[in-house]
């Protein structure tokens, strides 16, 4: 695929769409104005990152050549100093451009719904749920992204049994849509006194929020029930009978909510996550009949996936879907993964790019 004529094509496409979006009639449609506006935004992007590319390519070459005539030891030392900056800079930029490249998916506009649940290592699990669900919200606020705690249910040692939030703003699903899958913290626990590792395991969800629009949900498929609210240890935390669970009959989908002090909220935001939840299914089996013409299934979120190990001895986060391993651990828990999700990103539509042009 030859990159640059592809750029060349979107440049005149983009001038294309700024004449649509100019033209009265286009900006009366405010639906088809937003989706032009959109684009608009994702190829100026686009075309901003390849200059940047290009132009990183240029002073990197230029630097090669200095390298080979240059006798100064210390400004040698200098050149290959910034060779290295740049190498490291163009890695990143050839997978933004990459991401940018792939049209945008059906979802990546959306917001989302993120719920963090311990799978395997009792009260370490629960401990690694509070620290991811710190993480994702560290990162939603580099971000700029609102960010909403929809339900939560602590435990005795300061972990999470469960935590669902929601989490709005630009390129919210784009960025989140591959954390779906089980995530592996191999640590040593506050209480361990022998200085053992310990290997726990929490799942993540992360789904699109869907909007009434997108499915017909019939009131009699569904089963309200209301309980008082529970705290860690079972203990009631409220006297009144405002924690709601819904059951969709129909699917066997069941959501709870106990986070506010209203029935009616509670019953709201259960309906956001469940709505959500029965998008994700009945978008899970739209793909499944097309999987069979698909070669590669990584990274498709599979919860029963172990996608990423958090290493702390090692200093080391590792994504196994995609084999790639940054040794910058503490930075990524306190919420900049900026990079790393870029670099997932980027190898992920080279592979959907490389089976595209097999096909």
């Amino acid at each position: 695929m030859d990159i640059s004529s592809y750029i060349d094509k979107i440049r005149k496409n983009l001038v294309e769409i700024e004449q649509k979006l100019s033209d009265p009639d286009v900006f009366s449609d405010h639906q088809n104005y937003e989706n032009i506006s959109r684009e608009h935004q994702r190829l100026s992007r686009l075309i901003s990152s390849y200059d940047d590319l290009e132009k990183s390519r240029a002073e990197l070459a230029d630097n090669v050549d200095m390298l080979e005539n240059e006798n100064d030891d210390e400004f040698v030392e200098e050149i290959r100093a910034d060779v290295k900056r740049l190498e490291t800079k163009i890695h990143r930029a050839e997978s933004r451009v990459l991401t940018l490249i792939m049209p945008p998916g059906e979802n990546d506009s959306r917001n989302t719904i993120v719920e963090i649940r311990p799978a395997a290592g009792g009260d370490e699990a629960s401990l690694f749920v509070a620290v991811l669900f710190r993480m994702y919200t560290k990162f939603a606020e580099q971000r700029r992204w609102k960010s909403e705690v929809l339900h939560s249910s602590g435990t005795e040692v300061g972990g999470m049994k469960e935590v669902a939030f929601s989490l709005e703003g630009e390129e919210v699903y784009r960025l989140m849509k591959l954390e779906s899958g089980v995530h592996r913290v191999q640590r040593i626990p506050v209480t361990e006194t022998s200085g053992r590792i310990h290997t726990s395991t929490v799942t993540v969800a992360v789904l699109p929020e869907a909007k009434e629009v997108d499915l017909k949900i019939n009131n009699e498929d569904l089963r309200i029930d209301v309980f008082r609210s529970q705290g860690p240890g079972g203990q009631s935390v409220n006297t009144t009978d405002s924690a709601c669970r819904i059951t969709h009959v129909p699917s066997g989908l069941c959501v709870a909510s106990q986070q506010e002090k209203s029935q009616h909220r509670n019953k709201e935001i259960a309906m956001r996550i469940l709505r959500s939840r029965l998008l994700e299914h009945k978008q899970n089996e739209e793909a499944a009949k097309h999987a069979a013409t698909r070669k590669n299934q990584v990274g498709t979120g599979d919860r029963s996936e172990r996608i990423r190990t958090y290493n702390y001895p090692q200093n080391r986060v590792t994504d196994h879907r995609f084999n790639i391993s940054h040794h910058n651990l503490p930075e990524l828990m306190e919420g900049d993964l900026d990079a790393f999700f870029e670099e997932i990103l980027g190898v992920d539509n080279a592979r959907q790019l490389e089976e595209e042009l097999a096909n």
